[in-house]
């Protein structure tokens, strides 16, 4: 995919530095910096689910309770 952006100069220049210091076009290296956006943002969703039911029930001592309440009189 072709996409066109617009930089700041100051951003424009320290992407070329990068680009001449790693041997890399602009493309790659804003490739390479999608790329590590998009890990981030993947590595962080799964960071905030992490851990979600801690202190919770859990499934099975959930599904027991459930059907336990199935034996309880009426």
């Amino acid at each position: 995919m072709r996409t066109i952006i617009d930089l700041p100069p100051t951003q424009l220049e320290a992407l070329e530095t990068l680009c001449k210091r790693e041997g890399i076009s602009r493309a790659e290296a804003i490739r390479r910096a999608v790329a590590a956006l998009v890990g981030a943002e993947s590595a962080s969703a799964a960071g905030r689910a992490f851990g979600l039911w801690r202190g919770r029930t859990g499934g099975l001592e959930y599904q027991e309770q459930r059907r336990r309440e199935w034996d309880e009189p009426r």
